[in-house]
């Protein structure tokens, strides 16, 4: 399948959009200026909903086009909240309870100045204890697109899953995406198992840091381009500075972002990506697509945590 193709191929199926990734309990803590080491530093401190497959699922559901599906692993202790929380948003979750593991946690330290830069301390819990018999061919019945958090790359039952995902949605002709999701564990893995891991891939949604450290190039769109040598379609997440996408090895379009005052920047490529997949399965372009990926972004980036807002 071409890239040209993929909103035109997506919208004639009419079908679900499927979502294998993590399902976190996010701790957020908003300070403002640099933490008081050895003592105390007030906080406004919320507990949240999160986990970036999850926020994917909901911020595609968001559109209320195609059905949004979601399959992630949590803990007994927090199953029927996430449950709860993920219908509410218009995702159809199926969710692993995990005897052993509690649900993965995340403390995200946002620094309430003028970026709302954050930084995440993460359990990761049952989210990446995800198995192959947790899978189903039957999960991609009626399916159009399959996406993949690239949380899952980083533990080893995890990734024989999306080995087992990829090689089903080959068999049946369902287009698949991934967003690498961590430059810090993306360093730890290696960029060569990476790119390995990863082929088969049709859309790649790297973020600036992840697209520069998969390729060693320090420019975004440099490195957008030699990634599309590897993978159909790549589109680079860029935050304020907007999107790079690329195929065939070179740049095609480059999309503004929209502009937004931040107050946690949580979940903002989360956003993007859901609001991006959401808008190539309604059949739009490309670039397009990634415009509604902007404006998805810059409405996360106004909210606390990395859920779109409730419907109405």
């Amino acid at each position: 399948m071409t890239p040209d193709g993929l909103g035109t191929a997506t919208a004639g199926r009419g079908g679900a959009l499927l979502v294998v990734g993590d399902v976190i309990t996010d701790v957020v803590a908003r300070h403002r200026g640099p933490l008081a080491a050895g003592t105390d530093t007030a906080a406004a401190i919320r507990t949240v909903p999160g986990g970036a497959g999850a926020n994917v699922a909901c911020w595609a559901a968001r559109g209320g086009g195609a059905e949004v599906r979601l399959l992630g692993r949590v803990g007994a202790d927090a199953a029927a909240w996430h449950e709860r929380e993920l219908t509410a948003c218009g995702v159809r979750p199926r969710l692993v309870v995990d005897p052993e593991a509690p649900t993965g946690t995340v403390i995200c330290l946002v620094d309430t100045g003028e970026a709302a830069e954050r930084t995440f301390l993460t359990d990761s819990g049952a989210s990446l204890r995800l198995q192959p018999d947790d899978w189903s061919d039957a999960l991609l019945d009626d399916v159009a697109w399959l996406h993949l958090s690239g949380y899952l790359l980083f533990s080893e039952p995890s990734r024989a899953l999306v080995a087992v995902a990829l090689e089903s949605a080959r068999a049946r002709g369902v287009p698949v995406s991934l967003d690498p999701a961590s430059a810090g564990f993306l360093r730890e893995l290696g960029v060569d198992r990476c790119l390995s891991l990863i082929e088969g891939v049709d859309v790649l949604l790297p973020s600036r840091d992840e697209a520069c450290l998969l390729t060693g190039l320090p420019d975004a769109a440099d490195a957008a381009a030699k990634l599309s040598r590897h993978v159909p379609l790549v589109v680079v997440k860029q935050g304020a500075e907007g999107a790079v996408i690329a195929r065939s090895g070179s740049v095609y379009a480059q999309v503004p972002a929209v502009a937004a005052t931040p107050r946690d920047t949580t979940g903002a490529g989360d956003a993007f990506t859901g609001g991006f997949l959401a808008a190539l399965l309604a059949g739009a372009a490309p670039e397009d697509a990634a415009a509604d990926g902007c404006r998805a972004g810059a409405l996360a980036v106004q909210r606390v945590g990395g859920r779109p807002p409730m419907p109405d």
